[in-house]
């Protein structure tokens, strides 16, 4: 009863797929074109995208995992009046007075160059003599004209994280 068209999809199944406007044909239709998508049959349909979407809620559980921030580094690691140099963070620590910590970026505002010491109440870079304040990243001695930026952390029991 059906005429097949030049593509080979029956005449009627087109006209009956166009005529179908309730809410339980698009449901039907739906229910079709996963079943068919799950065989090869539609190509770059929709259904493809469950799968990425399971994929999302494993995502966000290891992100729940991930919540909990991994520590940059202990307390003992940053001396009392110095610091510990992150490089591959970018960032210094610093314990100015027992028991208080700052965090700055170990990138020199004067040429961008990684800071090397942390001595004498101040974060210090190697490439151009710039000094900066160990409790504000101020500037102490140029060429560097502007502070080290601060980074946020906190202390967690005897880990120092990234706020």
């Amino acid at each position: 009863m059906a005429e097949p068209s030049d593509s080979g999809v029956a005449v009627s199944s087109r006209r009956t797929a166009l005529a179908c406007a309730g809410a339980a044909c698009a449901a039907v239709l739906a229910g079709c074109s996963k079943y068919n998508s799950n065989n090869g049959g539609i190509a770059g349909s929709q259904p493809a995208q469950p799968a990425s979407s399971s994929a999302a809620p494993a995502g966000s559980g290891s992100g729940a995992a991930a919540a909990a921030p991994a520590a940059l580094a202990s307390t003992s690691d940053v001396p009392v009046g110095g610091g510990k140099i992150l490089a591959d963070k970018k960032i210094v620590l610093t314990q100015p007075k027992s028991g208080e910590f700052h965090g700055f970026s170990a990138v020199c505002t004067h040429a961008g160059c990684t800071v090397g010491s942390v001595s004498g109440g101040t974060i210090n870079c190697p490439c151009h003599g710039s000094k900066f304040n160990i409790t504000t990243g101020a500037v102490v001695n140029g060429p560097a004209a502007s502070p080290l930026p601060a980074v946020s952390i906190k202390v967690q029991g005897t880990s120092i994280v990234q706020a």
